[in-house]
């Protein structure tokens, strides 16, 4: 029901959030891709920084014991949060309930990013110019990509894409979407706020805030306050101080409540019992993650 995929996850907390993820992967996947998250991050953080060997054991070790929080602390959270989303899954929701259990998601995100900081404090201290710069260029790579998805293209395209992806997303919920969701997707986007324009420049300066922090506090800096640095790199990433930036998101957060609350609203009998029976596949697989030691 909820637009997992698409919550804030940069370099500070790409550890954690990286875990949200892999969990939120699809159903069939989820205890296998949970067990070798510490790997499939490890992957993921790799093809940005290249490690060398030192730092290689030092993010592995930082990853596994991640891990190990996450599955005594965060797991049990996940399950009774997901338990309540089935309450409201078979009836009406409201865009209010919407963002109440879009807030919940976010606060565990920042949780898995504060809890990622500390493995940070230790890694980015040892980072070398070079491998600064190989995470300039993997940014550029990343952003060709963005540009082609979200900037170039008529207006029609644009639009076309944006909904081409929120189908996709409900689908994985619903099924197979009909009419009544179809068109209220399209209302919501064609009243959407979204100005990818911003959102380009939002994104530069996120990567350009990373790209400054770590250079600042690589190269052999062990001074006592790095974490407390990575900690402010991750506040600022997830709310913005930029006033036009901050409220682009708050806005598109509030629009996301009122389009998840339509949609859902705008479902069949079959539609909901798919999406139920998904939650409750969530549920069983947290709570049978928790449980492995």
């Amino acid at each position: 029901m909820l637009n997992f995929r698409r919550l804030p996850a940069l370099l500070p907390h790409i550890i954690g959030a990286g875990l949200l993820l892999v969990f939120l992967g699809g159903c069939s996947a989820v205890r296998i891709g949970y067990n070798n998250a510490p790997a499939l991050a490890y992957w993921w953080l790799d093809s940005y920084i290249d490690f060398n060997d030192a730092q290689a054991a030092q993010v592995r070790d930082s990853l596994n014991t991640l891990q190990a929080w996450h599955r005594k602390t965060e797991l049990p959270a996940y399950a009774e949060l997901l338990r309540q989303m089935q309450g409201a899954a078979s009836g009406p929701v409201t865009p209010q309930q919407v963002c109440e259990f879009s807030d919940r998601i976010r606060l565990h995100v920042q949780r898995l990013g504060e809890q990622a900081a500390e493995g940070m404090s230790r890694v980015v201290p040892t980072l070398q110019p070079e491998q600064l710069r190989h995470l300039a260029l993997q940014f550029d790579k990343h952003n060709k990509t963005w540009r082609e998805e979200w900037l170039d293209g008529t207006p029609a395209e644009l639009s076309a894409r944006r909904l081409k992806k929120a189908v996709e997303r409900a689908e994985n919920f619903y099924g197979r979407l009909e009419e009544p969701q179809l068109s209220a997707l399209r209302q919501s986007l064609s009243r959407s706020s979204f100005d990818p324009r911003l959102s380009w420049q939002w994104r530069l300066s996120r990567q350009q805030d990373v790209l400054r922090v770590f250079k600042e506090h690589g190269n052999g800096d062990r001074t006592a306050h790095v974490k407390a640095e990575m900690l402010a790199l991750l506040q600022r990433n997830l709310n913005s101080p930029e006033a036009a930036y901050r409220d682009q998101f708050e806005q598109m957060l509030s629009e996301s409540c009122r389009t998840l609350a339509a949609l859902h609203n705008s479902t069949n009998a079959a539609q909901r019992r798919q999406l139920l029976e998904k939650l409750q596949a969530y549920e069983a697989d947290a709570r049978a993650l928790a449980a492995d030691k």
